[in-house]
């Protein structure tokens, strides 16, 4: 198994290692998904977790194994990366790749759990949750500050931003970081950023407002354009559910 740990943690390689090693046995569930797992653990007194990603097929063994970067591996560096940059995630400690002979096998990704008390999910299902509007476009801001970066979270999606309230107002943590971009961005993909994370018009209109407001854009062409993109993207989004749900008529 390679492994690789944060500066931070180093003196805790051992323990982590035991952690890798013992997943299946060990920890608490936090997380358990069709691809993926989620397990919370205690590291010199504080809460961590790892995730263990489903074992790919074999195409993508072979790819992982050797032409591309796993998601761990991604996972690991994108959040080291978007530290240096100053976009909050929770902190990266280390990752750990498996081989099944001489194909790649399981990958392992360790950060700090954050404890939050709401994702962007949150906002989309609850229309009363305090100071909605003000966590709208607080997040409007943090997502422009992370354009403005040239960062491409390609999976900025309800449930990838945590949200922690502070003092001064609202940080946001990005989460499942394994599909990232870095470089320049044309307004088109900063507007096409904002297409999955919500179907709501109303919280469509904010965030365009806000976007367009602290970027300095027409306000009616940046509504307008978002509020395509969303419809375009849910459009997509609806025909695979259906072709899904055809697709498992006809196994049957």
């Amino acid at each position: 198994m390679k492994i690789v740990v944060h500066k931070s943690v180093k003196n805790s390689l051992l323990k982590l290692k035991e952690f890798f090693f013992n997943f299946e046995k060990e920890g608490s569930i936090l997380a358990d998904g069709n691809r993926n797992q989620i397990k919370v653990y205690k590291l010199e007194g504080e809460d961590i977790t790892i995730k263990a990603f489903k074992v790919p097929n074999l195409v993508n063994k072979i790819a992982y194994q050797y032409f591309r970067k796993s998601k761990a591996q991604r996972s690991y560096e994108y959040a080291c990366k978007l530290l240096e940059n100053g976009i909050l995630t929770p902190q990266p400690l280390g990752y750990a790749i498996e081989n099944d002979g001489l194909l790649f096998g399981k990958s392992f990704y360790a950060c700090k759990l954050v404890e939050a008390a709401a994702t962007y999910r949150t906002l989309v299902n609850d229309e009363n949750y305090p100071n909605r509007i003000e966590i709208l476009k607080a997040f409007t801001r943090f997502t422009f500050e992370m354009h403005q970066k040239g960062i491409h979270f390609l999976d900025h999606s309800p449930g990838n931003t945590l949200i922690v309230k502070n003092m001064e107002g609202y940080d946001f943590y990005l989460v499942d970081l394994n599909r990232m971009e870095f470089r320049e961005l044309d307004l088109e993909t900063r507007i096409q950023n904002f297409a999955r994370l919500t179907p709501k018009k109303e919280m469509v209109a904010i965030m365009a407002e806000e976007y367009a407001r602290i970027g300095g854009f027409d306000e009616n062409k940046t509504k307008n354009s978002m509020w395509k993109a969303t419809q375009d993207f849910q459009e997509s989004f609806k025909k695979k559910q259906e072709l899904k749900k055809k697709l498992k008529f006809w196994k049957k």
